[in-house]
């Protein structure tokens, strides 16, 4: 091989080295340049979200009190303290560090908030033996006027209970401030569950979970519109037996077909209302001779409707083998209707959300909650699991 040659290479190769080298600084390099540091101090009412901008990429950490608390361009800060807080803001690596020092100055707000659900945006059941009796429904409504009367069971700490059907049947609500994410149990979620009717396990009972979607009013308008939503990881979420992007069509019943009757005297009509999802099943929702009304939500004119989201595995067993003695039983944490409303695993951390792609995210805190029944599932006579919501509150307020 000849020397020019081998020197042909060699300029090569140090070119591409350099040019490399040169691209790497630009990657890890950061303009400073519309950053003209902090300011001295930054005074916010408690529950309202604190946002500092830099417009530097680049390694950067937010501290208060040598503990990080956000790596990100722009802070993004909440407390539920009146307190004052020091804050150190760092740009850069090794010995080119820039320090910046300030304060966050969190005071009581003028106002007073309530810890519990403040409205309710949309209320869509799915079929079940509950629908149209939780919330009743009278001849003539409308979905407004239902939607009225689910704020009227749900809204300020109301002691009653709306039903969400089964499989994918929804309520939306809001709070009149931004519930913080403190990095620990941040809100409870109420409804109906208990344990005790097992006798080999103590954590079943009458469970039937919810699926929790939570999301940030980041546009400031007080409605859940523009807001992407996170899903809360639940100690299912990962598993291989949970169903990603699931789908159901429940088909508008004919009310006045004769019923068919099975076996069982609860059995008034197991070809009732018809049910197809995405994975190629199909079936028929049971009536039972515990609930008359009709089960699909008549204030819904469509001929049939759908669901999309998580489905969770059934949950329910029948402890007898005979079909007489159905439990529920409670998943580990992260799911509405799953535990007793005094039980630790109805408390809701927002550090689970997980966003489309199931990876965490991390929000200042969130605004709107919505849930929906996660199980498809009927547990012979006790009828389709089905979440009950009784209201939610910020476990940062009194």
């Amino acid at each position: 091989m000849s020397k020019k040659f081998l020197n042909s290479i060699k300029t090569v190769l140090l070119s591409a080295v350099l040019i490399g080298t040169i691209g790497c600084k630009n990657d890890d390099a950061r303009d400073e340049s519309n950053f003209n540091g902090l300011e001295e101090s930054y005074t916010i009412d408690r529950f309202k979200v604190l946002s500092i901008p830099t417009n530097v990429s680049g390694n950067i950490t937010w501290s208060i009190n040598d503990s990080i608390i956000s790596q990100d361009s722009q802070l993004e800060f909440i407390s539920p303290v009146v307190k004052t807080y020091p804050l150190t803001l760092k740009i850069g690596t090794g010995a080119d560090i820039k320090t910046y020092q300030s304060k966050i100055i969190v005071k009581q707000e003028a106002g007073t908030y309530s810890k519990y659900i403040s409205n309710v945006f949309d209320f869509r059941p799915a079929v079940g033996q509950f629908t149209n009796e939780m919330p009743e429904y009278e001849t003539g409504n409308s979905y407004s006027q239902m939607l009225q009367k689910a704020k009227e069971s749900l809204v300020g700490g109301s002691s009653s209970m709306i039903t969400l059907g089964g499989y994918g049947g929804y309520i939306v609500f809001g709070f009149d401030h931004t519930i913080p994410n403190m990095n620990g149990k941040d809100f409870k979620i109420l409804g109906n569950a208990f344990f005790g009717n097992s006798s080999t396990d103590p954590r079943s009972g009458s469970c039937e979970p919810g699926i929790i979607m939570v999301a940030y009013d980041r546009n400031k308008n007080g409605k859940p519109d523009d807001n992407e939503w996170y899903e809360i990881a639940g100690s299912e979420y990962f598993k291989n037996t949970t169903v990603k992007d699931y789908s159901i069509t429940y088909f508008k019943p004919n009310e006045s077909k004769p019923p068919v009757s099975g076996a069982e005297f609860w059995q008034t009509d197991i070809e009732y209302i018809k049910w197809q999802d995405n994975l190629g099943n199909s079936g028929f929702k049971t009536k039972n001779a515990f609930h008359a009304q009709s089960y699909y939500p008549l204030w819904i004119g469509d001929a049939s409707y759908s669901f999309t989201g998580t489905k969770l595995a059934n949950n329910y067993y029948d402890e007898s083998g005979t079909g007489s003695y159905w439990t529920g039983k409670s998943y580990d944490y992260g799911y509405a209707d799953n535990a007793p409303n005094n039980d630790e695993a109805s408390n809701i951390d927002i550090s689970w959300a997980v966003d489309r792609s199931g990876k965490y995210v991390k929000l200042p805190g969130i605004d709107f909650i919505k849930i929906y029944t996660g199980v498809n599932q009927e547990a012979g006579w006790v009828g389709e699991v089905s979440t009950e919501v009784a209201g939610a509150y910020d476990l940062h307020l009194n």
